[in-house]
């Protein structure tokens, strides 16, 4: 092995200073780093979990950019559990990839490729396809392989909500040097994430997390100290001014009480529908012309308070920069009702369906960024089947959640069948304002919810058939 190894530098050593070509080095330490995750496997997950908090983006040339180190990392993860499972068919039960949850997620992903054959551009759908692939093999493939021992989940999750609470520590101190300032959020958040509403999706995700661990744990300086975690991250998420992530605490905290009460497929279902009458009666008539704003008012403001105002004045240029793509994204859905433009089109396509009654200062989009609502998003990108698929995967989601926590008796279990509920409805709530599922920080919990709700219900059922589960609190 020294030899091989010893060997496979001094080629790389050569061939890197032949071509001029210095990254040819990382060769021989991807293949040590290929060789010692092959060994612990478990290892390699556990550290994508920890990075994902600490990731940044980084731009790689001109048209190509990445997030480092956690998106090669996915696809190190991804490519490195599947060739495991290929290894050894049986590590992966066949329970789980026939489970109704796994079966959806794969229907889902069979309609995104269909849209993808119909697109615009066929060749920025595909490089969607492929990303969406390293995200399933990362955060669904490993985690069904990983989170079948109780205590593998334990140390996921629990890495994941120190890693965030790390960062959100970090973004504190500097924060405070803006003197917790509106306008100094996403500086302070630099380089960790973009901007703070991603910032805050994030943060807002893990205080269910800390909220499970101290209702779980029995040790009074363990409960003191996941208190304090807490308490910390309700701090930072009111310092991050965000919205949307307010909105997602109360909808995540009336989730816990409508999965108690078993209301919470009725709650979901409720709000899609009032959410669509919304849109028709809107959009008849060309009612929504009546809200269009003054182009000349419409400002960023670096007063929080002023923002706030701004905002139900319809004067904030964020909240009308969101009215001006809504309503280009539903003209849209007209043109191409079945299969959309193609995943990750919106940017490519939506410019000549603008109203300009609507039109903001920022409205010229450098970012590329698309409509600011994932259900909206998907109908334009994958037409009305894609948005029906989704809706029909998250509805059957919180239907496991809600079984689950009734049906088990496993604490650990069933506090994270609710968690895994909660967690999915503040997703959901961020993703009415935003389009955060598809990038690593969010799409990454969204996939570990459905991991976990999957492994959950297999593992409580063949509790059920012991007649001594083991039923124990976390330390």
């Amino acid at each position: 092995m020294f030899i091989l190894s010893g060997g496979i530098f001094l080629l790389s050593l050569m061939a890197a200073v032949y071509f001029d070509e210095y990254y040819l080095l990382l060769i021989p330490f991807a293949g040590l780093f290929m060789y010692a995750g092959w060994q612990q496997v478990n290892a390699v997950f556990f550290l994508l979990l920890i990075t994902l908090p600490f990731s940044a983006e980084w731009q790689v040339a001109p048209s190509l950019g990445t997030d480092f180190p956690d998106e090669p990392l996915m696809l190190f993860t991804a490519g490195l559990f599947f060739c495991y499972w290929l290894y050894s068919p049986k590590i992966l039960p066949a329970v789980a990839l026939r489970h109704p949850l796994i079966l959806l997620l794969l229907i889902t992903l069979i309609w995104a490729s269909v849209a993808a054959l119909f697109s615009t551009h066929s060749f920025i759908s595909l490089k969607f396809l492929l990303a969406k692939s390293w995200y399933i093999g990362a955060f669904i493939l490993a985690p069904l392989i990983v989170f079948r021992e109780k205590k593998n989940s334990i140390t996921a999750i629990l890495l994941l909500a120190l890693s965030m609470l790390a960062v959100t520590i970090i973004t504190m101190v500097r924060h405070y040097q803006y003197a917790f300032s509106f306008a100094g959020i996403n500086d302070a958040l630099q380089p960790f994430f973009r901007n703070h509403v991603n910032y805050s999706a994030m943060l807002v995700c893990m205080i269910p997390v800390f909220f499970a661990w101290y209702k779980l744990s029995k040790s009074k300086t363990n409960r003191y100290l996941l208190l304090t975690g807490m308490i910390v991250l309700l701090v930072a998420l009111f310092f991050s001014y965000a919205r949307g992530a307010w909105l997602a605490l109360i909808t995540g905290t009336l989730a816990y009480w409508l999965i108690r009460k078993k209301w919470m497929i009725s709650a979901y279902i409720t709000a899609i529908v009032i959410g669509i009458a919304s849109l028709f009666w809107i959009r008849s008539n060309d009612r929504y012309l009546q809200y269009a704003h003054d182009y000349r008012s419409t400002v960023f403001h670096e007063n929080f308070r002023e923002h706030l105002r701004a905002t139900y004045e319809f004067k904030d240029v964020s909240t009308a920069e969101r009215f001006y793509r809504w309503i280009a994204g539903v003209r849209m859905i007209k043109d191409d009702p079945l299969t959309g433009f193609g995943p990750a089109t919106f940017y490519t396509n939506y410019k000549p369906y603008t109203v300009p009654a609507f039109k903001t200062w920022v409205s010229n989009n450098p970012e590329h960024s698309t409509v600011h609502n994932y259900f909206l998003l998907i109908t334009i990108e994958q037409g009305i089947p894609g948005l029906l698929f989704f809706l029909l995967l998250t509805t059957v989601m919180f239907g496991y959640a809600q079984q689950l926590y009734h049906r088990v008796n496993d604490p650990f279990y069933k506090m994270t069948a609710i968690t895994s509920g909660v967690v999915l409805t503040m997703i959901l709530t961020v993703n009415f304002l935003s389009d955060l599922i598809e990038t690593d920080k969010i799409g990454s919990i969204f996939f570990l919810c459905l991991s976990l709700l999957v492994i959950s219900d297999i593992n409580t059922r063949k509790l059920s058939s012991d007649p001594s589960p083991d039923i124990q609190r976390i330390p």
